[in-house]
């Protein structure tokens, strides 16, 4: 069966025009070659800069690339975007998901509205469809009973269940989390990770950037050393935690 995300020699550069060295060339993806199955939940794992976050943008299409190629079922993104290449990336963040570090909800609706704003605008799903939707969600995160209530009203905890709900309700094959518990502190951190661990359970896809150990080890299919740009190894949680190949992954483990 073909990969529903397949990523192949991805490279990503950027020019630094701010730091010690203006002008540098950065190579932040470097080669990335990725497969991932619908319904695989893949960990992404690596110190900061080993172009985790970058690699997962890239997938949306919120980065472009230098070269290389993304496909997304029958949908593929290049490094030289022709005619079509808005429409491919429209078409997969219908299909792809993504749950940011910050919560990014519309402060001035209520919960409920923020979850039907896209089914109804994007799929243009009947409102009384998308809102039926919308509560029977809040209920799978735990937030029934903040239907009505305004972004700051809620924890951050709340905040980011609130972000998933409404990514489901687009009805994602799969969902890019970046560091989706970062800003959170451990108890609403263990809110949200029992949220995307049911989600797994029950086949939702996922690519998942985090600093959570735990959850690599008890839900993930695969997890990916990023390092330098490169995927440096990566296996089955079992293998990676507890056989580690390289010196980098054992020192990275050891210091988180």
């Amino acid at each position: 069966m073909l990969p529903m995300i397949q990523i192949t020699e991805l490279v990503k550069r950027f020019v630094d025009h701010s730091g010690s060295e203006p002008g540098k060339v950065h190579t932040v993806l470097n080669g990335i070659t990725l497969a991932v199955a619908r319904g695989e939940v893949c960990v992404l794992l690596g110190p900061s800069g080993s172009g985790k976050s970058t690699l997962l943008r890239s997938i949306n299409g919120l980065e472009s690339f230098d070269s290389g190629e993304i496909m997304v079922d029958n949908i593929r993104l290049t490094a030289t975007p022709g005619p079509d290449q808005s429409a491919a990336i429209l078409k997969i963040r219908r299909q792809i998901g993504m749950v940011f570090q910050q919560f990014h909800l519309f402060p001035h609706l209520t919960v409920l509205q923020n979850i039907t704003e896209a089914p109804v605008h994007v799929l243009k799903q009947p409102l009384d469809e998308a809102r039926a939707l919308a509560l029977q969600l809040l209920d799978r995160v735990g937030l029934a009973s903040k239907a009505h209530s305004r972004p700051d009203q809620l924890s951050g905890g709340q905040q980011q269940r609130v972000a998933i709900a409404r990514t489901l309700a687009m009805k994602p094959a799969a969902i890019l989390f970046d560091e989706p518990t970062s800003a959170l502190d451990p108890h609403t951190t263990g809110e949200v990770t029992a949220v995307m661990q049911d989600l797994a359970r029950n086949g939702q896809g996922m690519i998942v950037v985090t600093h959570g150990m735990q959850f690599a080890r008890a839900v993930a299919h695969s997890v990916h050393i990023l390092h330098a740009g490169r995927i440096l190894e990566s296996g089955t949680p079992q293998k990676i935690f507890d056989a580690p190949e390289h010196d980098v992954t054992r020192r990275f483990l050891s210091e988180t």
